[in-house]
């Protein structure tokens, strides 16, 4: 159990976050397998049903509302069925939005991941989304905007950047939005996508996974496992100088940095791994309100290291509750 666990949750249910980026819908087709296709040496899938759940930042801000805390959701979200889709779940788990902030995207088209999933496997994934510019509108540049979104950010305790590189952020947009976190003191965390090419600083807390942290690390690219993650550290703190560093590690667990040194190698917690799909959402959300109410570094990436290893044990991106937490951590 971590010490102090019900007085930080308590803390918790007291954050307000705001979370902008790459909202996505998560659509999940469930079925079975018991012939191959005459067509072409493929299986046919007898699809049984479908759901639907909420993916990308929306996922980051579905964990930190199953926390209990207070989130709103700022993205880009198309005016079609999936578009629909994103604002009823959003209603449904407690996520608000603003119109005005959750802009249309330029394309018309939600982004949306379907999966097939056959006996609890994934069989295969559809994307379906467009160019990066079709989600980044003009009106995000806009004066009317930003006065609207440092109102928001204003009355937040923490705002979270969830880069899934599909065109909502950039190193424009995520300098104007440090700037307005910066004029009102508030705490800024990212989740970076190094492949969208965006540049950031000033931030409090960056999470890559270990590919991630090699890419921003600019060191040579080899064997991800066998990297040295104290140089790999210490090349991204002097790029870019974030104040807490924190890198996910799948199965290895996480690698807690501050001002480019090591603090901790945290191993996982994950009892059995099931699908690993949204892990990095948890650890970000998780950690993000933990250090926004006032817990050290360290205490903050057990507790979101607890919340992944949850997580990993469902399929599909899912989220975690205080009550599934203290349970797991009870009986850990």
């Amino acid at each position: 159990m971590i010490k102090g666990l019900i007085p930080l949750l308590n803390r918790i249910r007291r954050r307000r976050i705001l979370v902008i980026g790459d909202v996505m819908l998560d659509h999940y087709q469930w079925g079975d397998v018991t012939r191959i296709s005459p067509e072409a040496p493929v299986p046919v899938v007898q699809v049984a049903r479908e759901t639907d759940t909420i993916g990308g930042a929306a996922n980051v801000a579905g964990n930190i509302a199953a926390l209990g805390a207070a989130v709103e959701i700022v993205g880009a979200v198309g005016r079609d069925p999936d578009g629909d889709k994103l604002r009823a779940r959003f209603r449904e788990v407690g996520i608000a939005f603003d119109d005005r902030l959750l802009l249309e995207a330029g394309g018309g088209r939600t982004i949306t991941k379907t999966r097939v999933i056959v006996r609890n496997q994934q069989l295969c994934r559809l994307d379906f989304e467009d160019p990066p510019a079709a989600y980044r509108p003009g009106v995000f540049g806009g004066a009317g905007f930003y006065r609207l979104l440092e109102a928001k950010i204003a009355a937040s305790d923490g705002i979270i950047l969830s880069d899934y590189a599909k065109g909502v952020l950039n190193t424009a947009s995520i300098a104007r939005i440090t700037g307005l976190a910066r004029r009102h003191r508030k705490f800024v965390a990212l989740d970076p996508k190094p492949s969208g090419g965006s540049r950031f600083s000033d931030i409090d807390l960056l999470t890559p996974n270990r590919k991630e942290a090699l890419e921003l690390s600019g060191l040579p690219s080899g064997a991800e496992q066998g990297a040295d993650l104290a140089k790999i550290c210490a090349a991204i703190w002097k790029t870019y100088r974030p104040r807490n560093l924190v890198i996910t590690l799948g199965g290895d667990g996480m690698l807690v940095s501050s001002k480019g040194s090591v603090l901790r190698l945290i191993p996982t917690a994950a009892r059995q791994v099931f699908d690993v799909s949204g892990a990095g959402d948890t650890v970000i959300a998780a950690l993000t309100l933990a250090l926004t109410s006032g817990a050290s570094l360290e205490k903050s990436a057990h507790f979101a290291n607890a919340a992944a290893g949850v997580v990993v044990g469902k399929l599909g991106t899912a989220t975690v509750t205080p009550r599934e937490l203290a349970d797991y951590l009870a009986h850990g």
